[in-house]
């Protein structure tokens, strides 16, 4: 069902959730190192496949802000395209209500100096840092306009958050006139940093699939785990993180590539090359288990252990989460079953994760250890309700986010 924004008066077209291309993964991306001063990482949605793009379209992109801070940057992807990209307008704001802004909040941002920027197909880009402070906690509303772009685009196809779309450049409004589409897609923006007033600050990144992603969360309240996570952050003793950055893709698997790359192919683009992340929460596995492809318990671990290594070579904290129960799936049957709980048995025995957060243990029905709590599911048996996707926030001990390397 298409949605249209609730500010306009008129009977709108929107567009709805973007299908993934069929295509192969894009060739992988390293990890680009953000600029110097790039501070820490206050929003992030990991890059996918789109649709194609449209040519002299404007986006208004609606974000929420982990971490407040000054100097602005925005990350532009075009990773999964397979033509350079041309931004030839791009504007941050405080979002208002709608696709409106805040007034006076509204502001351009350069590369390179350059209010226009052409990215290379399979590259990514970061602006020049913007004067000011952001709050944390808001709804930024990052503006772009793609004069000539064609072939595939990349951005994140489900983003449980209303955001708008223009035929033409309608960046530095600051009112909703020509914003008259709406998309529940974030079109090639993939990382906002800023720069916090205490340098101590760092930010975590969750790893993850459609659980982290926050499939059945409520649309446009920001009720992904990783929000009520950023949320218990912001005043939390015992810890200097306060950024959280949601790198979930639903149907993200570890070890195969098919929705997104894997989690290991994508680690270093959607984790490692973000600014300020000092430890990275890894909760994936139940899709390489409900595949019926034959993976083990063995399989799985060692996956989590190369991405270990990784993580602490690039000198940051791996803290894993254990998987979930999903008995009543339709894919699930007891050998999937028995995998899952091996998995977990050798996670809660440490070795070389720093840290352990034991969402199976907070999630699993206390009559049935294999199934979700009743009072957490969403009705399908592995996702979760608003008071699931909080549960799992609270299960996360602050201090396990802040060990150092």
């Amino acid at each position: 069902m298409c949605r249209v924004t609730a500010v306009l008066l008129l009977s709108l077209a929107c567009e709805s959730v973007p299908a993934r291309a069929t295509a192969p993964p894009a060739r992988p991306v390293p990890a680009v190192p953000a600029p110097a001063g790039s501070g820490v990482v206050t929003w992030a949605a990991s890059a996918d496949r789109l649709g194609d793009g449209g040519a002299d379209r404007g986006y208004r992109l609606v974000v929420r802000t982990s971490v407040g801070g000054t100097g602005l940057r925005v990350r532009l992807s075009n990773a999964f395209g397979d033509h350079p990209l041309t931004f030839d307008g791009v504007y941050a704001g405080l979002r208002g209500r709608g696709a409106a802004l805040r007034p006076g909040s509204n502001h351009p941002l350069t590369f390179s100096g350059s209010r226009t920027v052409t990215v290379p197909a399979g590259a990514l880009v970061w602006s020049d840092p913007l004067p000011g402070t952001v709050p944390a906690g808001v709804d930024l509303a990052v503006s772009l306009h793609t004069p000539d772009a064609a072939g595939p685009a990349t951005g994140h196809g489900m983003a449980l958050q209303t955001s708008y779309l223009a035929q033409g450049d309608h960046g530095a409004a600051e009112g909703a006139a020509g914003w008259g589409r709406t998309t529940d897609s974030w079109w090639y923006l993939d990382a906002v940093s800023v720069r916090p007033a205490d340098p101590a600050t760092g930010a975590v990144a969750a790893l993850g699939d459609s659980l982290t992603d926050g499939w059945q969360s409520s649309t446009d309240l920001d009720r992904r785990w990783p929000d009520y996570l950023a949320r218990h952050l912001s005043g939390a003793a015992g810890t200097t993180v306060r950024g959280v950055a949601d790198a979930g893709i639903s149907g993200n698997k570890v070890l195969a590539d098919g929705s997104g790359p894997s989690a290991l192919h994508r680690l270093d683009r959607d984790v490692l090359s973000l600014p300020g992340v000092r430890t990275v929460l890894l909760f994936e596995g139940v899709n390489d288990l409900k595949a019926h492809t034959g993976v083990t318990a063995a399989d799985l671990i060692a996956g989590y252990r190369r991405m270990a290594r990784r993580v602490h070579t690039a000198g940051k904290c791996l803290v894993v989460a254990t998987l979930t129960p999903f008995k009543n799936w339709p894919e699930w049957d007891p050998a999937a079953e028995a995998v899952r709980r091996e998995v977990n048995h050798v996670l809660r025995g440490g070795g070389e994760f720093d840290a352990l957060a034991d969402f199976d243990h907070a999630l699993r029905s206390p009559h049935d250890p294999e199934r979700l709590s009743p009072r957490l599911d969403n009705g399908d048996h592995l996702h979760l309700d608003d008071q699931g996707m909080r549960t799992l926030a609270d299960a996360v001990p602050p201090h396990s986010l802040d060990c150092r390397r």
